[in-house]
């Protein structure tokens, strides 16, 4: 049974062999051929534009979607052609015959998302690899790569380039595409900067237009016209707590405000507001009355009268919190989880806070969740969270600001630019705080009275500030600049959305996961497609991982001789097992085939026994906490219903998949 959870961990969609069968199976199912070299990932293959599965080999058949994902049964040639006995899932199930011509091999089940182009420039489809390889060999690559762009957009064949990104977003989260990676690899570019050479696939599913020919152009009005409809929910998640006071009052203030402006130029159905406020744990000081609590949902709101009024009910507590920090985290995912996004272009939180947030592996936290696993969780709807941080001196004299402003600047880091959003508020200073909300609230409401009439809503809000730079706060003013940076973004992805933009129509490219010239900018994210089963057995290992990592803080070399029982258990070769100091996890055949072709450097797989004997206590508590705090993150994915893809019609639901972030691969 233990041979059981390895096998069915690992990274593509495994079926166990003979000898690793539950109970339950049935000995006689067949199993799908197994990967060159590989003892548990079996052979997968994608189909291509006018592949056709057969019942029988050597004969025409009906036609398939394209990128339709099927397991490999049999090989067989006939006439000189070699055929595939196919099946949707890795379970027995047998759909007919395909011609290995037809199809491409899918070894690592990856697949990308396009992050959102506002701040970068569009990604480019090689046709070979040395030709992305020679622009990333250049010291100064927008010598090369400003000419291929400025030459697309006259619409000029460039044989290099097969294709390019669409102008606007192509959002995973409001339907799921595949961009499967076939292959790919860790480069440094000249410029000192890592990167990943992907070799991936692409293409429009059959029967469906081309999206060259339903891409909008900017030049039309369609944009514009489409603009109008663009509207925004804001909602502010307060820390309500016994200091908070002066800051509740002056967020009313605020919101009052940009009431009286969305009323006199008739935008109150364009601008929603919604509030939410955290404090901390009722168990530990039952008096604080909430955890977290929803007092204004954007979508329930009945108008100015109606907010206002579910706003004065909010009020700092009255008795102290068991610690400085609070459950800042339990806020956030309230907002995250119960306001229904998908019905606003603009999708924000302002978090406004004097203390840094209770993380994850903390017996207070409710949630589970640190920072990274929060900001990932906005992402999914495309949520940018705004942080005011009031640097107090309360906070100051608990040497709190440090951690706050670490833990903040990452969960404000806006997926679609990789923009932080976190403003610090020097000693807490109440008419500096006032001047951040008000703005950010004008920047909000401009951009989409701008969208609403018509005009240029890029920049607009910026520019209605700078009358007078002068009297610009350098603060407030990045805030403004970022604002519009966000603004445009969520203006790419709401076109993209009403556009049906659409992954480029082509078939086998190598692309580059940074921007070309500025290589700090991500153009893609990489998720792994895992099973509900992988899911279950990679969450029993790194439990397995966890537990042996606790026991080694008691005694250091307690960690891997545990580890090495448990993957003796799991029917490792012993020649792995030998004790050796410069052994890594990965080696000992815990999760070897699953992730030992992954194109990333992974903190967990990567360590060694001497390495981690070498690190003091702090950085084995660190380790320890950050692969928990995941652990409790893939239950939400478990859980998470709606985001479960079937990858081939009539696969068995176990072989159905979710799209994990690669950064929370352990």
């Amino acid at each position: 049974m233990i041979r059981n959870a390895l096998a069915t961990l690992m990274f593509s969609t495994v079926a166990l062999s003979v000898t690793g069968l539950c109970a339950t199976a049935t000995l006689a199912d067949p199993r799908p051929l197994l990967q060159e070299g590989k003892q548990t990932l079996h052979q997968r293959v994608l189909t291509t534009p006018g592949c056709e599965l057969t019942d029988t080999a050597g004969i025409s058949g009906e036609l398939q979607p394209a990128f339709t994902r099927f397991y490999v049964y049999e090989r067989s040639e006939v006439d000189g052609r070699e055929w595939l006995k196919v099946g949707p899932d890795s379970y027995g199930t047998i759909s007919g015959w395909l011609p290995a011509d037809c199809s491409v091999a899918w070894k690592m089940q990856l697949t990308l998302a396009f992050t959102n182009p506002a701040n970068r420039q569009r990604l480019l489809f090689f046709r070979e690899r040395d030709a992305l390889q020679d622009i990333l060999d250049e010291f100064e690559p927008s010598s090369r790569v400003v000419p291929l762009h400025a030459a697309l957009d006259r619409e000029e064949e460039i044989p290099d380039i097969l294709a390019r990104e669409p102008e606007y977003f192509v959002d995973l989260q409001e339907q799921f595409y595949l961009l499967p990676i076939l292959e790919g690899e860790e480069v440094f570019t000249e410029a000192g900067f890592r990167a990943r050479l992907l070799n991936v696939a692409s293409v429009s599913k059959a029967g469906e237009p081309d999206p060259a020919d339903t891409e909008i152009d900017p030049e039309d009005d369609i944009p514009a016209s489409q603009l109008r409809e663009f509207n925004a929910g804001v909602v502010f998640v307060i820390d309500s707590t016994i200091s908070m006071g002066p800051y509740i009052e002056r967020t009313r203030e605020a919101v009052s405000k940009i009431l009286d402006r969305i009323e006199s130029e008739n935008l109150e159905e364009q601008v929603k507001f919604g509030l939410v406020s955290y404090r901390d744990s009722v168990e530990s000081v039952p008096e604080l009355e909430y955890i977290s609590r929803m007092y204004a949902n954007p979508m329930e709101v009945q108008g100015r009268q109606d907010l206002m009024a579910r706003m004065d009910e909010l009020h700092e507590a009255t008795v102290s919190t068991p610690g400085f920090e609070e459950d800042a985290y339990a806020g956030v995912m309230q907002a995250i989880d119960e306001v229904e996004w998908s019905q606003y272009g603009a999708r924000y939180i302002v978090l406004i806070t004097d203390a840094s947030a209770i993380d994850g592996d903390n017996e207070r936290s409710s949630t589970g969740l640190s920072a990274d696993q929060v900001r990932l969780e906005a992402a999914n709807p495309g949520v940018a969270i705004y942080t005011l941080h009031l640097k107090t001196e309360s906070g100051e004299r608990f040497g709190d600001h440090t951690r706050a402003a670490a833990q903040y600047a990452n969960l404000s880091t806006y997926a679609g630019t990789n923009t932080s959003l976190y403003y610090p508020v020097e000693a807490g200073d109440v008419e500096a705080f006032g001047a951040k909300v008000d703005a950010l609230a004008e920047a909000i409401t401009s951009q989409v009275r701008a969208a609403y009439i018509g005009d240029e809503a890029i920049g607009s809000a910026l520019n209605a500030h700078q009358s007078d730079s002068s009297e610009v706060d350098p603060d407030q003013q990045q805030l403004l600049e970022d604002a519009d940076l966000i603004g445009h973004a969520m203006q790419l992805a709401y076109l993209g959305q009403q556009a049906g933009s659409k992954a480029p129509p082509v078939f086998q490219a190598w692309i580059s996961d940074r921007d070309l010239v500025q290589q700090n900018r991500p153009s893609t994210d990489v998720r792994v497609l895992l099973t509900k089963s992988q899911l279950s057995d990679l969450s029993d290992v790194v439990a397995q991982i966890l537990d042996a990592g606790n026991q080694g803080l008691i005694s250091p070399t307690d960690m891997f001789e545990r580890l090495r029982s448990v993957a003796a258990a799991m029917g490792t070769d012993p020649n792995q097992l030998q004790q050796n100091e410069s052994t890594q996890i990965a080696e000992l055949g815990l999760m070897g085939e699953y992730l030992e072709d992954l194109p990333y450097q992974s903190e967990v797989l990567n360590l060694d026994e001497a390495t981690w004997k070498s690190w003091d206590g702090l950085s084995q508590e660190r380790f320890i906490r950050n692969l928990s705090i995941k652990l409790r993150h893939y239950q939400r994915y478990n859980e998470d219903v709606d985001r479960w893809v079937s990858l081939a019609e009539g696969s068995d639901p176990r072989d159905d998949v979710y799209p994990v972030p690669l950064e929370m691969m352990p």
